[in-house]
Order: C-alpha cells, then sequence, then structure tokens
C-alpha cells in the first residue's frame, strides 16, 4: 500500500507542477497583451537546450494552445480575413486576447507550438533531434522542461491554431511553414521555486 500511495504523490506532485506551470504562462501571457501590447515577455521565450549537440537556442517563442483550438481557431482566421490593415488586425487580437482568453488555464494543453521558416537551422535541428529542454525563465521563477518534439502536420488542428495566431501578429506571414510541437515529460521536469 505504501508502495502504492508513493506512486499517487509523485503523480499528483507532476500534476500539480503541470497546472501551476501552465497557469503562469496564462498569468504571463494576459499581462503581455494587456500591459506589453501583445510583445512576448521572456518567460515566453525559453531557450531551447539539445543536450546531445551542445547546443542552445536561445529566447524561442512557443505558443499554448487550447485543448479543443478549433473555436478560437475560428476567430483568428476571421480576424486575419476582415481587414488588410494589419494596425487594425492587431489591435483586434490584443482585444480578443486581453479579454478572457488567457482567464481558465485548465483550457489549454501542455504541449506547446513553435513557428519556424521551413529553411530555419535552429527548427530544423530541433526538429532532427527529437527531444530538447525547454528553460523557461522570468522574475524568480524558472521551469526546466524536458519534451519530445514532433512537426505538427498540417491537418492537425494545433497546425491551424498556430498558424492562425501567427498571422494575427506577422501579416507577411507565407503559406509554407513548419510547425513543431514540445510535449513536457513532467517526471524529469524542475521548477525554482518548486510548485508543488
Amino acid at each position: 500500500m505504501a508502495e502504492n500511495s508513493g506512486v499517487i504523490a509523485l503523480e499528483s506532485a507532476q500534476q500539480k507542477m503541470r497546472q501551476h506551470f501552465l497557469g503562469w504562462q496564462c498569468r504571463l501571457r494576459q499581462h503581455a497583451v494587456r500591459n506589453l501590447a501583445g510583445r512576448p515577455s521572456s518567460g515566453m521565450r525559453p531557450d531551447v537546450v539539445l543536450e546531445a549537440e551542445g547546443v542552445v537556442y536561445e529566447a524561442v517563442t512557443v505558443l499554448l494552445v487550447r485543448r479543443q483550438p478549433q473555436s478560437s481557431t475560428l476567430e483568428f482566421q476571421h480576424m486575419v480575413k476582415r481587414t488588410q490593415d494589419p494596425k487594425e488586425r492587431y489591435a483586434a487580437a490584443l482585444k480578443y486576447f486581453a479579454a478572457n482568453y488567457y482567464q481558465e488555464p485548465s483550457g489549454f494543453s501542455d504541449r506547446m507550438t513553435a513557428l519556424f521558416a521551413p529553411e530555419s537551422t535552429a527548427g530544423q535541428r530541433i526538429r532532427a533531434a527529437g527531444q530538447c529542454r525547454l528553460r523557461f525563465a522570468e522574475k524568480r521563477q524558472s521551469y526546466e522542461l524536458p519534451c519530445e518534439v514532433r512537426p505538427v502536420p498540417e491537418n492537425d488542428p494545433f497546425w491551424d491554431a498556430t498558424y492562425w495566431h501567427n498571422s494575427l501578429f506577422n501579416p507577411s506571414l507565407p503559406q509554407e511553414v513548419m510547425i513543431l510541437s514540445f510535449a513536457p515529460d513532467w517526471s524529469g521536469a524542475a521548477a525554482d521555486p518548486p510548485s508543488y
């Protein structure tokens, strides 16, 4: 029985860390859209560490994607297609994200995404590695998450969510992009200070 309770305690600690991380990320993103004109803060741009190669790519912007992203993706598409004026589009996106988009951390997947140009050396090397560590830090909180890296296929709802989210802020985004997902292994994650 003691062994089982230890397993439950470990799972509970991992779950608490996951919940704390998603809550922290949502607060950072809400602050960015409300106070920083949507510019990603340092806590939203982790360093990507490829340990086997001894390579670190600094400040890669990652997105949080809703567990069920279809309805928000439709809203992103609508905002992009409604106007060709990048300033109007940007203002509409800030208003949308500042309202209540990041209000419920439980509505988000812990599988994050990042968009790269197809010819991006960083994107290609991260994709080929298949695994990495994401190092997040802002103010007094940091996380280090071992992650499985996979390319996101175009028929995946996470691809659409990532592409249309980025289109809101980048009016010249080409159709051909590389989108990678980062799925954390919470059993090997670390937080400072601890979040459980």
